[in-house]
């Protein structure tokens, strides 16, 4: 198996809608709204590292192994890793008709884990603007503020869009000890959970 083209996949599934390479500026999932935040370049080349480092493990099927080294990012553990894993294992059987390669499986296996870390924190997050919301108006019920989140996202609202990276780069930056960056994300993070609260509390 070519090693460049594991890579270059790597590079591409934890950048795309998530950060502008070589510009420390975070992206939202939507490219209307992002946020300049100094040394996030770095946190992003030792999350690579971690994929780059341990491709070998992949390569030789230990998908376990493989995701060890991922421990050390806040909020996974080894019950995440089996859960992936049986994500994956689902997504595979449906795709029992497809000849796929090294590649495909690669890009299957790193969307799995990435999209568990990046939910994990934005729930985090939406748990705390859900906070937010009751302590501004206590009137209103969970259930609806829930839904009202769901029509932001689903509209790829600009605020949910970039909190969704704040929350995902914040645990990253945390994970590899990046403090000031953390610090910078945490702010960013409690300006786009205000808007989202007051988007919430007039709807």
């Amino acid at each position: 198996m070519d090693m460049k083209r594991l890579f270059i996949t790597t590079d591409n599934l934890i950048e795309q809608q998530f950060y502008k390479t070589g510009s420390d500026t975070i992206l939202g999932r939507t490219p209307e709204v992002s946020v300049r935040i100094k040394n996030s370049g770095l946190v992003i080349k030792r999350f690579k590292a971690l994929f780059y480092n341990n491709i070998h493990l992949f390569l030789e099927e230990k998908y376990l192994e493989f995701f060890a080294p991922f421990k050390k990012i806040k909020g996974m553990d080894e019950n995440s890793f089996v859960e992936i894993l049986q994500d994956i294992q689902i997504k595979l059987t449906t795709m029992q008709e497809t000849k796929f390669d090294v590649l495909i499986l690669y890009t299957i296996v790193l969307s799995s884990l990435i999209s568990r870390m990046r939910n994990t924190h934005f729930n985090d997050s939406v748990s705390e603007i859900i906070k937010r919301v009751k302590i501004k108006n206590e009137k209103i019920n969970v259930n609806e503020i829930k839904r009202e989140l769901d029509k932001l996202f689903m509209r790829n609202n600009k605020n949910i869009s970039i909190l969704y990276n704040l929350s995902y780069l914040d645990a990253l930056a945390e994970s590899f000890n990046f403090k000031k960056v953390a610090q910078t994300c945490k702010i960013q993070k409690g300006k786009y959970m205000n808007k989202i609260v007051d988007l919430v509390i007039k709807a």
